[in-house]
């Protein structure tokens, strides 16, 4: 009997194990993890609390837009226009809130809800022409690029008020200082990890990623889920717009010119799937700090940036060569 009733528990821990090797996301954690005892030994500065709060500062903007993009590469789409689109969201909180006749709590909901319109429009279009993604989006950005400019004038917002920058700020953790954008950050891909994980929302996006056709005659509502994950993308964008203001302290025209792409680097190196249906936010999480790690590690190193990029790309033709061979291997 006590041999009998001990099996259960031993077999649960293999199977367990197996659960986690084979998660998207297993591989990206193994790499981060090499990575931050390399750059550990590599160098003195790397292995210190103040250095992860950089960290954690530095990628807390592309983090939130790669959260957005996530959810769009979940459902077999890509989104071109994220950068440009918090690029203007940026622009439009605070000319609103420094020369506008906006307080700037309401400069700050008007700018998320139109980078959520941005979204919108996008998955209307993605949907209801229908238009590939690619061409919408990559339009799209070319629309925000624009509007940013003409609206800003090309000059750069300065001398904004206390709300616009709150979430810049930072508080003591232990012996760390760490922002409140952080934290918003963190917390945000915690709720959309649980809302992808544990409603039947998160169900219905990985089944229109895996078979839009196959959705739908499933009952899912697949143009108005679609339209959704575009307009709730677009929303996050207007969020990580307000973390770029916070942690910069002006609003700047030439912003997220390349976070479009970080985002996505993020994204495929946190295990995602371009082809839809596989993948995680806390992946995606994984994948941001990969990048930031490697930057920050590589900067403390003295490696110039130009290698920095060349180190992240070849990452990323990893990641996509893995996720092939995954996809290969499963047919």
């Amino acid at each position: 009997m006590t041999a009998s009733t001990s099996l259960p528990a031993v077999g649960r821990e293999p199977a367990a194990l197996r659960r986690f090797l084979t998660a998207p996301a297993a591989g990206p954690f193994a790499a981060l993890v090499l990575a931050s005892v390399f750059f550990s030994l590599a160098t003195d500065q790397f292995l210190s609390g103040g250095n992860f709060s950089l960290i954690l500062q530095q990628v807390m903007v592309v983090g939130t837009l790669a959260i957005g993009q996530t959810l769009i590469i979940l459902t077999a789409g890509i989104d071109l226009s994220c950068g440009a689109v918090m690029a203007f969201g940026g622009i439009l909180i605070a000319k609103l809130a420094v020369q506008g006749p906006l307080p700037p709590l309401l400069a700050i909901g008007l700018g998320i809800l139109v980078c959520g319109v941005f979204g919108l429009v996008n998955g209307l279009l993605v949907r209801t022409v229908p238009l590939p993604p690619f061409i919408v989006t990559l339009g799209m950005l070319n629309v925000a690029f624009a509007l940013t400019h003409i609206y800003s004038d090309e000059q750069t917002v300065t001398g904004l008020p206390e709300p616009l920058t709150a979430l810049g700020r930072t508080f003591p953790l232990g012996r760390t200082d760490v922002t409140y954008g952080s934290l918003v950050t963190i917390a945000l891909f915690l709720g959309f990890a649980y809302a992808l994980s544990s409603t039947a929302w998160g169900r219905h996006v990985y089944a229109l990623g895996n078979s839009a056709e196959s959705a739908r005659l499933s009952g899912i509502r697949v143009s108005r889920l679609t339209v959704g994950v575009y307009a709730v993308a677009g929303l996050v964008y207007g969020v990580a717009a307000l973390l770029l203001v916070s942690r910069t302290g002006v609003g700047d025209p030439q912003a997220g010119q390349t976070d479009n792409l970080d985002s996505i680097t993020a994204v495929v190196l946190g295990g995602t799937s371009l082809f839809g249906g596989r993948g995680t936010v806390l992946g995606t999480f994984v994948g941001v700090l990969i990048v930031g790690v490697f930057r920050n590690g590589l900067q403390l190193m003295g490696v110039s940036s130009v290698y920095q990029t060349l180190v992240t790309g070849v990452l990323v033709i990893l990641a996509v060569t893995v996720d092939q061979l995954s996809r290969k291997g499963t047919r």
